[in-house]
């Protein structure tokens, strides 16, 4: 039997999938709302609106460490955008805002690198030879289908946001930086507007059709990493125990502020997270 949001699970760049379209004029409502707002009240300059001459030197070596990690992390932009669009291309709503989400995120990998060498944390040199190092190396989509992409979105843009929110943190407490705050600041209400329209629309699809939105959530949560980029860096080992020893993001952190907070707000228990229970054969 065929569910209502069938279609939309199997997108792919050759076939049309059949949209409901009460359902994309909601989606296109929510991402024009989503704009006009960034337009008049979030956006920000890069050269203007960060006091680059309050950069710290000085700063514990570990905060440039993780802002590196979540620089590579920005850089993979490329192979986010260009493999995500297709499984969209025919849902406007989706496609016009993962093209503004990639803008929005370039600045992100641009501010961060433009912070570790006005710090002079790193050199010319060696960012150059990072970049090398990442674009290297390709990101897949870790799930084939769009409401599955929807939702693994949604999960990383909060998570991202959280670690965001606590780098600016460990940055005041080890001697503060206040380019490196202004430009978190900047970022994590990014993420946090990025966070929103993922929400918005997963419980629109969530509501459209329950089993189907949450067959795509269960994996996303029950498998989290993050950043799930890790696994593509150099020395991520070290990546990872860094942003765990700072406080920045661990195991604790995602049940409380991750996983609960998905589950609560989205009213979800945690038995559908289990999934349905099936019935062991009698010849088992």
């Amino acid at each position: 039997m065929r569910t209502r949001t069938e279609g939309i699970l199997t997108v792919n760049a050759v076939l049309q999938p059949e949209i409901d379209s009460e359902l994309e004029r909601t989606l296109w409502r929510i991402y024009r709302d989503f704009f006009d707002t960034a337009e008049k009240k979030r956006r920000w300059r890069i050269r203007e609106d960060i006091p680059w001459n309050d950069c710290n030197p000085n700063l514990d070596p570990a905060i440039a460490d993780v802002v590196e990690t979540f620089c590579c992390v920005e850089l993979y932009l490329p192979d986010y955008i260009s493999k995500i669009l297709p499984l969209v291309r025919a849902s406007k709503g989706r496609a016009w805002f993962y093209a503004n989400w990639g803008y929005e995120e370039s600045k992100h990998s641009l501010v961060l690198g433009d912070w570790l060498l006005r710090s002079k944390h790193r050199t010319e040199e060696y960012m150059a030879d990072l970049e090398k190092k990442v674009f290297a190396r390709e990101w897949n989509l870790p799930h084939d289908c769009a409401l599955g992409m929807l939702a693994y979105a949604m999960v990383q843009e909060h998570a991202t946001f959280i670690n965001y929110r606590n780098l600016k943190v460990r940055v005041a407490e080890l001697g503060g930086d206040p380019a490196l705050e202004t430009i978190l600041n900047y970022v994590s209400i990014d993420e946090a507007a990025h966070f929103g329209l993922f929400r918005q629309f997963y419980e629109l699809f969530l509501k459209f059709d329950r089993e189907p939105a949450l067959v795509a959530l269960r994996p996303v949560l029950n498998q989290f990493q993050m950043p799930a980029i890790h696994d593509l860096l150099d020395e991520n080992k070290r990546r990872i125990a860094e942003v765990r020893d700072l406080g920045i993001f661990n195991e604790e952190i995602f049940f409380r502020d991750i996983y609960g907070y998905f589950l609560n707000f989205l009213g979800i228990s945690r038995s559908e997270m289990r999934g349905p229970r099936v019935k062991k054969s009698l010849a088992t």
